[in-house]
């Protein structure tokens, strides 16, 4: 497949060459209605791959545009869009002033994660919640933990766990498929819970999260996805850099926690090649909660060693050809002084003290990411497409446990590799009428084990193929109405080795399992509608589909069939049921969903009495809402607030009633509790921007005590928590700016739902207390 996309990239270079030097650009600057120069708004060519964002100074240059008629888009979240019709002539330099009015409304914002295709919120008939730039900023300023920053912002996303897993952090009470430039870091093969932290926020662009399941990129998303879009190049200049050094640690209680963290960007556009490249470190030191506690060290973020290195760059044939790689690598290890002294479930915290730590750090050793990506547009029939390589290799390391016999440590191992090939074609009926179809197929390889560090198997490689070929339609009817309809047929085998399974130190296991191959097959549908004539009310319609199979490692490493073939591993398949609006009515900008998901088969991790996971298989339905309201009250003040609430039941007896006697709740590993955060944006001086954040998270009591007087895991009685969070910056120069970050500004002692719902002395932990981020930048 490489080879075939380098002749093709050879062959457009040939034809492309001798106009070069023929072609125009474009350059500018925008402002805001009062002068202030806007950073980081994003300047394109609508209809090509040409673009740029705005520097420190506001200005813009997109070079190497062939002559021709365009409109040129300005925007970004927080501004109204601006189009400007231009006429290009071979060799023109043309120069613009824009002056771009502020906006709550986030509809004007493009997005590409809900259907692999450029679209405008507006557009969307489904819930898509984007992460920009600057939300991005300020929220890092508090935490670089990416599952806590998407759990304070992102409306539907259960709150983070404080640790190295995502365990608990579902979608709508599903699970999420995490990509990386639409790469999948998620191992649903084994899922190791370690996917939501796999890429540090400095090599993010945005984040786009499609909420509700979705069979856009395949397996995984029954709850939807959540897609972190990489850096792009400045093309502005051909060279600048961005340097960022910041302090870290506990503001009382500061003994052993003091770590920094240091972050170095290049960026720029030479002739017709663009490239951005950064590097990452952080080390943090001891965490502490709010009474000086030192928290559990178990797979904890104290103590830890963080490296991020991340490339992109890209080269323009032309206007309409574009050949682009990407190269992530992420790598976190924890290196602690400490053990656990185990507290009391409901009475004291299991803490950190000073001990000799078993076995090799834990963390995620390595995680690569890399993509090879050629855009061609206007190839036939007006068609845009996108040919994508890509490989993923993440190894991850879990604690030491007495678990096995001899104790030992699980890891898991996980290569992917795949190749997208993504088609947009448009059309136009009448001019009451148009639209496009985007269509293509997927393939992936995923090769993923669980093995201990010493060698042993504990779960055996298992290697899943699947071929995915999709399409989706989407018309524009009289302008104001955006109807979108897809299909998507996912082909899935996995083959499993024989083996033979690990004795545990309860003396079980150590039967030989004789492997096979497993086969199954997934239809999901997607159809949408959305109004969009009237800005005080944009309301949207869908019903969508997505599928996830079940953790076939769990399943396998205590397989009591002597054929893995004859293992049930029929996929879930998720109907997703969504009513919702935008408003925009003056100064405030509102929305809000209202879901139902079903699913006739469930596979809910159920805990046993011994505490072991076992997979239940009945069917289940999710339903809730999420509102959010934002307040423009002056270009010093913005305030804004959101809010979700779900609830899930399992119908036991399968009798399409889920209100039986038999029939529970499902446990708090899927529903979250309610959650409400808001912010406050102040603007006091032209150079000063102060965040103000509450996050609350509320209580939620389903579950009687276990025969034991105890709670299976997963069914404790969460209580509520509410804290505060600042972020402060200033722009002491054009060039420098001073950044101040605080979680949990109010020093609280306070405990996560997972604390709670885990039932266990060992999980009863505190989140952390009051903790700084202060630091500088320098664009030079």
């Amino acid at each position: 497949m490489q080879k075939y996309l380098l002749l093709i990239l050879w062959l457009f270079a040939l034809s492309a060459g001798q106009a070069q030097s023929q072609n125009a650009s474009i350059s500018g600057k925008v402002t805001s209605p009062n002068g202030q120069t806007l950073e980081l708004l994003t300047v394109a060519l609508e209809g090509t791959v040409l673009g740029t964002n705005t520097n420190a100074a506001g200005e813009f240059t997109i070079n190497n545009i062939k002559p021709g008629s365009y409109t040129l888009r300005v925007g970004g979240i927080g501004y109204k869009a601006v189009r400007q019709p231009v006429t290009l002539n071979a060799g023109d330099n043309l120069n613009l002033r824009f002056t771009v009015d502020p906006s709550t409304s986030s509809l004007d914002e493009v997005v590409v994660s809900a259907s692999r295709s450029v679209e405008t919120l507006d557009e969307t008939p489904a819930s898509v919640h984007v992460l920009d730039s600057r939300t991005l900023q300020v929220q890092s300023q508090i935490s670089s933990d990416l599952s806590n920053i998407l759990a304070n912002t992102v409306p539907g996303l259960a709150i983070n766990s404080n640790t190295t897993s995502n365990v608990g952090q579902t979608l709508r009470g599903r699970n999420a498929l995490v990509m990386v430039d639409g790469i999948p870091q998620s191992t649903p093969l084994r899922n190791g819970s370690r996917d939501v932290r796999t890429i540090d926020p400095a090599a993010i662009e945005r984040v786009e999260v499609v909420k509700g399941a979705t069979a856009v990129y395949g397996n995984g998303a029954d709850g939807g996805l959540i897609n972190y879009i990489t850096k792009q190049p400045n093309t502005s200049k051909p060279f600048s850099a961005y340097t960022s050094i910041t302090g870290t640690g506990n503001l009382f209680h500061a003994d052993e926690t003091l770590g920094g963290r240091v972050s170095q960007q290049f960026t720029g556009k030479i002739k017709d090649f663009d490239y951005v490249a950064s590097g990452t470190y952080e080390k943090t030191g001891v965490m502490r909660d709010g009474d000086g506690e030192v928290i559990s060290p178990v797979y904890g973020l104290g103590e830890t060693n963080m490296y991020n290195g991340f490339a992109k760059a890209g080269y323009n044939f032309s206007s309409d050809h574009r050949v682009e790689a990407m190269y992530n690598y992420f790598g976190s290890r924890q290196s602690s002084d400490y053990v656990i002294q185990e507290g009391v479930y409901g009475v004291s915290p299991s803490i950190g003290v000073k001990g000799e730590v078993q076995g090799e750090p834990e963390g995620t050793k390595y995680n690569h990411n890399a993509q090879l990506r050629y855009i061609g547009k206007n190839l036939f029939l007006n068609t845009d497409l996108e040919l994508s390589t890509y490989l993923q290799s993440f190894y991850t390391v879990y604690g030491y446990t007495p678990y096995f016999e001899g104790g030992g440590q699980s890891t898991i191992k996980s290569a992917k590799n795949g190749v997208r090939l993504n088609l947009n074609t448009p059309f136009s009926i009448s001019s009451d009428l148009t639209g496009s179809v985007v269509y293509g197929a997927d393939y992936l390889n995923d090769e993923t084990s669980q093995p201990l560090v010493d060698g042993r198997t504990w779960v055996p490689e298992m290697d899943l193929k699947n071929l995915a070929p999709y399409a989706q339609l989407q018309l524009n009817i009289l302008q104001h109405l955006n109807f979108k309809a897809g299909y998507r047929f996912d082909n899935v085998s996995v083959n499993v080795d024989d083996f033979q399974q690990l004795v545990l130190a309860s003396g079980a296991g150590g039967d030989y399992v004789q492997g096979g191959k497993l086969k199954f097959n997934a239809s999901t549908f997607n159809a949408g509608l959305r109004y969009t004539a009237l800005e005080y009310f944009k309301p949207f319609v869908s019903y969508s589909q997505g599928f996830s199979m079940i953790d076939v490692g769990r399943y396998v490493r205590s397989a009591k069939e002597d054929f893995i073939s004859q293992m049930d591993l029929e996929p879930v398949i998720v109907n997703n049921y969504e009513a919702g609006f935008h408003s925009q009515v003056g100064i405030a900008s509102f929305s809000g969903a209202y879901f139902i998901s079903t699913s006739k088969l469930g596979a809910n991790l159920i805990a046993n009495e011994a505490g072991a996971y076992e997979i239940e298989r009945a069917p289940e339905r999710v339903e809730g809402f999420e509102a959010l309201v934002d307040l423009f009250l002056s270009d010093k003040v913005t305030l804004g607030a959101n809010a979700s609430y779900s609830e899930g039941k399992a119908d036991i007896n399968n009798n399409d009633d889920y209100n039986d006697s038999e029939d529970k709740y499902l446990s708090s590993l899927r529903i979250a509790p309610f959650k409400f955060t808001s912010y406050l944006n102040l603007n006091p001086v032209s150079n000063l921007s102060l965040n103000l954040q509450w996050v609350y998270s509320g209580a939620r009591d389903r579950f009687e005590p276990n025969a034991k007087g105890g709670y299976t895991s997963g069914q404790g009685p969460v209580e509520a928590f509410d804290v505060f969070n600042l972020a402060a910056s200033y722009q002491a120069t054009e060039k420098l700016s001073l950044n101040l970050g605080v979680e949990n500004l109010l020093d609280k002692a306070y405990y996560l739902p997972q604390a709670y719902w885990y039932g266990r002395n060992d999980n009863f932990t505190r989140a952390n207390g009051a903790r700084f981020q202060l630091g500088a930048a320098y664009k030079w």
